[in-house]
């Protein structure tokens, strides 16, 4: 079968190569992949800025498809249902995250698309566990941006909570930030969303897509408009979808006294110069989050079935699997917000 691999560590170093189709075995299931997501963690393994462990590896994990195969252990899923799947392949099983099906915080995780094969190929392998059957109203599209969409709903939902009365202002117009924006208007606040001048098209959409305020930070003041929609109190929740240190260090003091960041953008150094003093003279509650676990997904799938996110408007451009190179340098480019490979 064809799957996009990564051959060896460095820039570039991938390849559509003709690979041995996966074979089931105990608990796994065998799917026949209909898209896969580009993410941008494909987009630093791409790069060489991200140090895979697994190498050769076949990327992509954020994909739908239908079964084809099942292993001998498995229970519930039968050939031919539709489904999506965590990124999750193998955990330890017996430590405390484990044991409360906390997944993403597991040491001894191996994930789908870095540690094991991806899904840009035409066939791969999932754990029964990590399936998720689709509801008829859920396009494989659409399903195939549950990942980041769970990604989003334990960022906003999970590690905090969001009140129909909160203001939430939220940095990056990406494909993050803009799914983070819906699963928090989802929930009835109003949210700000903030970017700079080249996001301009992707403010566009925030606006049309029913964000109560888009701000261009280098043509508006965002502080007078936090302020303004917040009787001078600062955002309840802030968070930060573009890894940029700018970015967070304009939104801490725009976070309401005793407000909530959420971290979920990631930097690309370990350590950064991050106002320190806001959180601490605001009493802002400053949390990290982590990818996804198991019911982050059911959430995420029950938002998609009830049409509460518009993914037709974020997938801007889909590739053929033998066109996989043109997908990762649309996504570089800049120009695009969610790119698909159809398999």
């Amino acid at each position: 079968m064809k799957a996009v691999v990564k051959k060896e560590p460095g820039f570039d170093k991938m390849a559509l190569e003709n690979v041995a189709e996966p074979v089931v075995y105990g608990d796994c299931v065998k799917i026949k992949v209909a898209y896969t997501g580009i993410c941008g963690s494909d987009i630093h393994t791409f790069k060489g800025e991200y140090g895979n462990p697994t190498i050769p590896v076949t990327l992509g994990h954020e994909f739908s498809g239908a079964v084809v195969a099942v292993g001998p252990d498995v229970k519930d899923l039968k050939i031919g249902d539709r489904v999506t799947s965590e990124t999750t392949f193998e955990t330890c099983g017996e430590c405390k995250f484990c044991l409360n099906k906390e997944y993403n915080l597991c040491s001894h995780r191996r994930g789908i698309g870095t540690q094991a094969d991806g899904s840009f190929a035409e066939y791969v392998l999932s754990r029964e566990e990590s399936c998720h059957k689709l509801a008829d109203s859920i396009t494989y599209q659409a399903a195939a941006l549950t990942e980041p969409l769970a990604c989003c709903v334990h960022a906003a939902l999970e590690k905090t909570t969001i009140e129909p009365t909160d203001v939430v202002l939220i940095f990056g117009p990406g494909p993050i930030g803009l799914l983070l924006a819906q699963v928090v208007k989802a929930q009835g606040a109003r949210v700000i969303m903030a970017g700079i001048t080249k996001d301009s098209d992707r403010l566009e959409l925030a606006a049309e897509i029913g964000m109560d305020r888009t701000v261009d930070t280098m043509q508006e003041n965002l502080e007078e408009v936090v302020f303004s929609m917040t009787d001078g109190y600062g955002a309840d929740k802030v968070f930060d979808c573009s890894g940029a240190v700018p970015a967070v260090n304009q939104g801490l003091p725009l976070t309401a006294k005793k407000g909530t960041f959420g971290q979920v953008g990631l930097f690309a150094e370990k350590c950064n110069p991050i106002d320190q003093e806001s959180i601490i003279q605001r009493e802002i509650t400053y949390i990290g989050s982590r990818s996804q676990k198991p019911s982050s997904w059911h959430i995420a799938l029950d938002l998609l079935a009830n049409g509460k996110i518009d993914t037709d408007r974020m997938i801007t451009k889909v590739y053929e699997l033998d066109a996989w190179r043109e997908g990762f340098d649309a996504v570089m480019a800049g120009n695009e917000i969610k790119v698909l490979v159809k398999s």
